[in-house]
């Protein structure tokens, strides 16, 4: 079991631009303010200090943010990303009202976010924000307010098998064709971990951390990915890979898997399609 509150935050640093984000956002928000939240890595329970970023989740009272309110927590994150403090430039978050986090709706997904650049802006939550509810409300960490199970619905396995159909149909399959973001040794790195992440969900119907997944597959699938996931699973700033090809093939192969499972959930009646 999981601990769900701070004290399962171990890194000193880490904690402190957590509580300087927790205090900005209770300040600015005042009776807005819902609660804040740590999911991805951190949450479930395979953060890694060299390659981990920080995600976090403020939950709002309000549908729509005041615009000073909004300027304020802007001016706030680019304050944060020139301060110097370990860990400002290598985290992710977004402002969601607890209308929309309670449930996925496509049609109210814009929601304040701050970016993995340092940037900040409205984006759009689409299908990823589908698997991060389920961390969120299964595994996210307490900072302040009230537990997630109380304001987010269950994610149902189909719900998140459907999700990761969508996002490797829609990010990863153009990828095949225009593979500029593998010209990296970390995107390489992200992407095989990214597609056994994927693949374990789309057997499991729920998430594991990438390393899980990563070790999951070597274990359960073809032993010709072997050394790919372990190189992925290795890598550190600094490594060079030269996994390019290897790195899309196995992308169209999860991608095959996916079509089978669809096509598989979509002859017994279910909802990966």
């Amino acid at each position: 079991m999981y601990e769900r509150t701070a004290q399962a935050i171990h890194d000193p640093d880490v904690r402190q631009v957590l509580n300087v984000i927790l205090h900005g956002a209770q300040t600015m928000l005042g009776n807005l303010f819902v609660g804040m939240y740590v999911h991805g890595s951190l949450a479930i329970g395979d953060f890694d200090a060299g390659r981990s970023d920080i995600d976090f989740l403020v939950a709002t009272a309000a549908d729509d943010l005041p615009d000073r309110t909004y300027a304020a927590i802007r001016s706030f994150h680019e304050r944060i990303a020139a301060s110097g403090l370990k860990w400002a430039t290598n985290i992710e978050g977004s402002y969601i009202p607890l209308s929309a986090l309670r449930r996925h709706d496509p049609s109210r997904s814009l929601h304040p976010a701050l970016r993995c650049d340092g940037s900040f802006g409205m984006d759009r939550h689409g299908a990823e924000w589908i698997v991060q509810r389920h961390i969120v409300r299964e595994y996210g960490i307490v900072l302040a307010g009230p537990e997630p199970h109380t304001i987010i619905e269950p994610v149902e396995p189909d719900t998140l098998r459907t999700a990761v159909v969508q996002l490797l149909r829609d990010w990863w399959q153009p990828q095949l064709k225009d593979s500029f973001r593998l010209a990296g040794s970390e995107y390489q790195a992200y992407a095989v971990l990214t597609m056994c992440r994927a693949l374990y969900t789309l057997r499991h119907g729920t998430v594991a951390s990438k390393p899980a997944a990563g070790r999951w597959a070597m274990d359960k699938l073809d032993e010709r990915w072997v050394p790919l996931i372990e190189q992925a699973l290795n890598w550190r700033h600094g490594i060079e890979l030269q996994l390019m090809n290897d790195t899309l093939a196995f992308i169209r192969f999860t991608l095959e898997q996916a079509e089978r499972e669809t096509e598989r959930y979509s002859a017994e009646g279910g909802e990966c399609v």
